[in-house]
């Protein structure tokens, strides 16, 4: 990918190239001499093309013409599917299929409708899916787990926290919009190996943020440059913009998992002390960082067959990483080696230190509502469902050295700079 200085960031940022299945197809034809910038022409252009047919049919306008009559039934059913994007089973895997890999785009450009952001901040819906286009492009298709859909998908959650009571009844516009421009960029060009990864091996990255939240950092300055560079609210006043940007960094930089203790233990005090005034623009700000670091490892929380898709997804690039370590002769990480560590035994560990405390304390700031009871039963069925696969895989393979028990010592293991 071409290296670029994206606005006024002083931030080197790889722009790569994930292309969705539909358009590389189609740009596999052309020939090899033909430029990556012609090409992300032809593919945002494409991609321009069916959101603009599907937001006519979203809006109930039937095109005289249709381009393709197998899209005309597809789109159907997206359109069906965005009129349940609050419910909890919603099945993003499904949905982006429909969308012809646009899930995150398709997904976004909805949601600002239904939160009346568009009007509200005058935004211009051309500018608006150039940018949503930027931001889906720069996630890496390649990578298993942290890829567009892992993006749409923490959005569509982020989309039903914003909608609790508890919540809802406090936010601003400026709120909602900080909140889903955070989830779908949270995880912008991840390289689908962690920061202990980058450090080790001398990743330019890690030397420009000192090895410090070295991702987060990234996914936030590379969401500042492509704002800046698609001109979204260049039509706000300046210390506007700059206060979006700011407020941007501290909710993508929340989702950093060696801040877990650090968020639990302020989240718990509020919570001990109750004094959570959400009247206070800081309060309500630290409960969407809240809402975005459940929204990013809700995946256990969700129905057993999404949440097993995801967890095989996620170990899939663990055990990448742990195949690069292995090739390059360094020591392998912890939870990427794929002779030791199995998908129930990670599942297992992540759920009891990870994601267990964080929605129980979410739950107690909702008040027990029904998303919250619905979310910590499936994380219950879940977990003693991967307790049940860990104990088949013991029986059936007594050679095994893994004991599969869920110990204290694996909690450090858990420190991984990623999480599912």
């Amino acid at each position: 990918g071409d290296a670029r200085v994206r606005g006024q960031t002083g931030v080197l940022s790889e722009r790569r190239g994930s292309y969705p299945f539909i358009d590389f197809r189609l740009l596999n034809n052309t020939t090899l001499s033909g430029e990556i910038g012609t090409k992300k022409k032809v593919k945002r252009l494409l991609s321009f093309q069916r959101y603009f047919h599907a937001s006519r049919l979203l809006r109930g306008i039937v095109p005289q013409a249709s381009l393709y009559l197998l899209d005309e039934d597809y789109l159907g059913q997206a359109r069906h599917m965005l009129s349940k994007v609050g419910m909890w089973d919603f099945d993003i895997f499904l949905f982006d299929r429909l969308t012809n890999g646009n899930s995150l785009v398709t997904l976004l450009c909805h949601l600002f409708n239904v939160h009346g952001l568009i009007h509200h901040f005058q935004l211009d819906m051309v500018t608006l899916h150039r940018f949503l286009v930027m931001v889906q492009e720069d996630y890496r298709s390649q990578n298993p787990y942290h890829n567009a859909v892992h993006a749409a998908d923490v959005t569509q959650a982020m989309h039903c926290y914003l909608r609790e009571p508890k919540l809802a009844n406090f936010l601003t516009p400026s709120d909602i919009m900080l909140g889903l421009l955070a989830a779908a960029a949270h995880d912008v060009d991840h390289p689908g190996v962690n920061q202990p990864f980058l450090i080790k091996t001398k990743h330019h990255l890690a030397s420009l943020y000192q090895n410090v939240s070295v991702l987060e950092n990234h996914h936030w300055r590379s969401t500042i440059g492509m704002l800046r560079e698609s001109r979204l609210l260049a039509h706000l006043p300046k210390e506007v913009t700059q206060d979006i940007e700011q407020q941007l960094g501290s909710l993508i930089l929340a989702t950093d998992i060696n801040r877990q203790n650090e968020f639990l233990i302020r989240l718990k005090s509020h919570l001990d002390n109750q004094d959570l005034r959400l009247e206070d623009a800081q309060d309500r700000h630290f409960m969407l960082q809240i809402a975005l670091k459940c929204a990013d490892i809700c995946n256990p929380c969700r129905l057993w067959d999404l949440s097993k898709q995801w967890s095989e997804r996620v170990c899939e690039e663990f055990y990448r990483q742990g195949d690069l370590e292995q090739k390059f002769e360094l020591e392998i990480s912890p939870l990427c080696n794929q002779q030791k560590d199995t998908i129930p035994s990670i599942q297992i560990g992540f759920m009891t230190y990870i994601v267990e405390p964080l929605f129980e304390r979410w739950a107690q700031f909702t008040g027990d509502t029904p998303l919250s009871e619905n979310m910590l039963n499936h994380l219950r069925r879940n977990k003693a469902k991967w307790r049940s696969l860990l104990h088949k895989q013991h029986s059936s393979s007594r050679s095994n050295d893994h004991s599969g028990q869920v110990t204290g010592s694996q909690e450090q293991t858990l420190n991984k700079e990623e999480t599912p």
